[in-house]
């Protein structure tokens, strides 16, 4: 019995995500994220995918979902 998506199924990156990956602070991490929302158009309240976080990023896909929580 499952209790929610596996970490395989996660399609968005959170800040947390941010400082596991990359060794940010939270500040520092918060700022990467906005830079990536601004460069893609999106608003505060858009996601940002793993796709566009590894394409931002220039990190593999199944490297970065390897860290993922």
């Amino acid at each position: 019995m499952s209790h929610g998506p596996s970490k395989r199924n996660r399609c968005v990156i959170y800040v947390k995500d941010i400082m596991i990956i990359t060794g940010k602070s939270e500040k520092s991490a918060r700022r990467y994220l906005k830079t990536i929302l601004d460069k893609l158009g999106k608003s505060k309240e858009q996601f940002v995918t793993v796709d566009e976080f590894c394409d931002y990023a220039g990190l593999e896909k199944a490297e970065v979902e390897a860290l993922l929580l």
